[in-house]
């Protein structure tokens, strides 16, 4: 999580302030979400107004840098960021314990105003973007922050020019940004950055995934990698089978069989191999039979 440095907080910030959150990136295949949030004092609000703040999607760049370039300067105004990239996408969404998408998205959100809140600003009042039942996530972050009045509304970022705020900050700060300046991880021959907007449905970007497809490897680091877009691009992939995931197979074997017997309220004695992986010095034979051993001291 990233925001713009204050080493000293304005005294604005001691009375109640109102923050807009809202977030730019969550549909392209390409590059990192950002959740970005703006706020001030309450009393600010018809001022914020007059700022011709907008929903960044209906701005050409050269505005949007204009209008940031203004929020920057602007002293009666605080901003932060959250940027989660392609790796951290991917890796939550396809792991065992998945993390659906609208939880990343409102972890990220709950973690803004976490951080706002922890720097000694008094949030009264916090308006976001709706991500799924707009309800739902309204009590969720009530739950979570008492004291905290929330208004969550679908295209918040087109009605309360706090969010419209937000949204710059989130599109202009670091998506844009981030995906013009990205430094890829790869240094492989003929990886170019003609990757268009990001978006699965731009011409520009689908040239680019078949480009630079690799049928073991799979896409550079830019690309979100669990998005289903993706799929149409390995049906020829190379089947790739992991000798840990059938030695996990093989000591998790065992421990179900025990379960199952265990809901009859029979339970079968341990042999002395089973305790031996139970204690965590033989968990499994992937480790026993390469020699690996736990280590509690470096």
């Amino acid at each position: 999580m990233g925001s713009e440095p204050q080493s000293i907080l304005p005294k604005w910030a001691s009375k109640p302030c109102i923050m807009g959150i809202d977030e730019a990136g969550r549909g392209p295949v390409l590059g990192p979400m950002v959740y970005g949030c703006l706020y001030c004092a309450r009393s600010y609000e018809k001022t914020l107004s007059t700022l011709n703040f907008a929903d960044s999607k209906t701005l050409k760049e050269e505005k949007r840098e204009e209008l940031f370039e203004n929020l920057k300067a602007n002293e009666a105004i605080g901003w932060a960021v959250d940027v989660i990239d392609p790796k951290e996408l991917s890796a939550k969404m396809l792991k065992k314990n998945k993390i659906n998408l609208n939880e990343i998205s409102h972890n990220s959100a709950t973690g803004l105003v976490t951080r706002v809140l922890n720097m000694g600003v008094l949030l009264t009042e916090v308006y976001v973007d709706t991500v799924g039942d707009s309800e739902k996530y309204r009590v969720k972050l009530s739950e979570r922050f008492p004291s905290i009045k929330f208004i969550v509304a679908k295209k918040a970022d087109s009605v309360y020019p706090v969010v419209s705020g937000a949204s710059i900050v989130a599109k202009q700060v670091t998506r844009d940004r981030a995906l013009r300046e990205w430094a890829l991880d790869e240094t492989a021959e003929g990886i170019n950055r003609s990757f268009g907007s990001g978006y699965p449905g731009d011409p520009e970007t689908k040239a680019w995934l078949e480009q630079h497809k690799h049928h073991i490897f799979g896409f550079p680091t830019l690309v979100r990698f669990s998005w289903g877009t993706c799929n149409s691009y390995f049906k020829d992939i190379v089947e790739v089978l992991w000798e840990s995931d059938k030695m996990d197979e093989d000591c998790s074997s065992n421990g179900k069989r025990q379960l199952k017997l265990s809901s009859f309220g029979v339970t079968a004695p341990k042999r002395k191999s089973e305790e031996i992986e139970s204690s965590g010095k033989g968990r499994c034979r992937f480790f026993q039979a390469r020699k690996l051993e736990q280590l509690s001291q470096f």
